[in-house]
């Protein structure tokens, strides 16, 4: 959308019956915002090239392979987590294909939200971009408790104070600049990785296969010592093998600012959702083995206490402090690249006016600073719980729905637009995208199984978004909104064709 030139867009629109300043389309109506309102609304061009786009998606996820993966050994032992990540891995791995195909057809910053929206229209898009913020808004909040667990262990401090310190430096951060900001994601999730190797290497003498199954079996259903909750806990492992990929749909975000995104955002998804499963099956592994799941299954600094566990070194040394130390880099890497995620999929819908639009307001440098701080300001609120693992959940639970949506909604691509000009195509077409689908609601109902209060926390925040929708800014979208005018151009070139 962003190659389109904005005469040719106005014209697109006209062509296809729309008034100039009001429209009412599949149950919504559309306004003409301004001549300036994009204006106000411009995000930096050209400030990331694949590179930076893989590790876009590294740094989204790498804080997973160093806290919060590890509950799902409570809940399923080493075999249930195993079982999971291997599922959860699949999911991803066919989802970052087909997310590929649906960024060369949509390039702009709505990514997941603009893909439902070309293919189920304005509900369609709504509920999946509401998904997609549940997911991005609460996802920083439970990496930021984890960081005050590793402050806490390396400082003797931690809580609210680490938050709000956490929050304020690095959407302050944010504010300066995207350019700057991929180059510095850039640099921190490529520490993070390094660190994660070199955890993997000390832990390689100590490993032991008998460590991965010493949780006592116990009298569920299947239950055996290489799954000693049963068959159950492996559904109770997903939302937490979900950890080791959370987030990496969110390259797409980046688009409208990326080099080329036709090309760069595909090479970004794949490439970025195939290191993270090499690292993730290093850690399963080489990590767990080395400790043990007992040792590690409640921990919140799990890598940390792993090399310091009886099984490996038994206590503290330079291994344990350098990736305390250094580890800590790689929590601060996903919080400070999903607060992109967050601001730029809030910078979207407000742009198109499904929320408030005076948080898509850009300032001199391009950045959309409300779209940072109105979210940043709720999730920090919500870290004051000191809940990672429940808001884990209830940000697994969000992510999961919105997978739902975009597998749909490129199936539907499929079915109803074979013709339409894709740059990528996925490979295996409706099937790859079918077996994430089919795993990503596996996933959803999984979500519920771990505590109920997951789902009463999405229904409220679903409910009050949708009354919202429904009631207001269903009557108010804007037309000149780039996910909004693919439609209109659409629909210009089938009445052309049929003319």
């Amino acid at each position: 959308m962003a190659d389109i030139p904005k005469e040719e867009r106005q014209e697109g629109a006209t062509r296809a019956g729309s008034p100039p300043h009001a429209r009412h389309v599949h149950g919504a109506d559309y306004e003409d915002a301004g001549a300036d309102y994009l204006d106000k609304r411009q995000l930096q061009r050209g400030a990331g090239g694949p590179v930076l786009l893989v590790t876009l998606g590294v740094g989204y996820v790498i804080a997973g392979d160093y806290a919060g993966w590890n509950f799902g050994l409570a809940q399923g032992g080493w075999g249930g987590l195993l079982i999971a990540t291997v599922l959860m891995g699949a999911m991803y791995t066919a989802m970052c294909f087909s997310l590929a195909e649906m960024s060369s057809i949509i390039p702009t910053a709505g990514g997941g939200y603009g893909f439902a929206r070309r293919a189920m229209g304005p509900w369609g898009g709504f509920l999946t971009g509401t998904a997609i913020l549940i997911e991005f808004v609460l996802a920083p909040a439970a990496v930021v408790t984890f960081i005050g667990a590793y402050v806490q262990t390396l400082l003797g401090f931690g809580g609210p104070l680490v938050y709000l310190f956490f929050y304020a430096l690095f959407i302050g951060i944010h504010l300066y600049g995207v350019g700057e900001v991929l180059k510095l994601m850039f640099a921190i999730a490529t520490i993070a990785t390094i660190t994660l190797l070199v955890f993997v290497a000390g832990m390689i003498p100590h490993f032991d296969p008998s460590n991965l199954f010493d949780i006592a079996p116990t009298q569920a259903a299947g239950a055996s010592s290489f799954l000693p909750f049963g068959y159950l806990g492996i559904w109770a492992a997903l939302p937490y093998a979900i950890w080791f990929f959370l987030a990496v749909e969110g390259v797409p975000l980046a688009a409208e600012e990326a080099r080329d995104p036709v090309r760069d955002v595909p090479k970004g998804l794949i490439g970025g959702i195939l290191i993270l499963c090499l690292l993730a099956a290093l850690i399963m592994v080489l990590g767990v083995g080395g400790a043990g799941s007992s040792v590690i299954q409640e921990s919140g600094n799990p890598l940390v206490d792993a090399i310091q566990s009886p099984q490996a070194y038994g206590g503290p040394n330079a291994l344990s402090s350098f990736v305390n130390i250094v580890g800590l880099v790689g929590l601060i890497s996903s919080f400070f690249a999903i607060t992109f995620a967050y601001s730029r999929q809030t910078f979207a819908l407000s742009r198109a006016g499904y929320i408030p639009r005076v948080l898509s307001l850009t300032s001199g440098r391009r950045v959309p600073f409300l779209a940072l701080l109105v979210p940043g300001a709720f999730g920090f609120l919500l870290s004051l719980t000191g809940q990672g693992d429940l808001l884990i959940l209830v940000s697994v639970f969000g992510a999961t729905v919105s997978y739902v949506l975009m597998m749909l909604s490129h199936i539907l691509l499929r079915v109803r637009e074979p013709d339409l000009e894709r740059l990528y195509r996925t490979p295996g077409g409706i099937f790859t995208s079918g077996v994430a689908l089919v795993l990503a609601a596996v996933a959803t109902v999984a979500g519920l199984l771990v505590d109920l209060r997951v789902v009463v926390v999405t229904a409220v925040v679903y409910a009050i978004m949708i009354a919202y929708f429904a009631f207001y800014s269903r009557h108010h979208l804007v037309s000149q909104a780039p996910e909004e005018e693919f439609e209109a151009i659409q629909k210009a070139e089938s009445e052309l064709a049929g003319s």
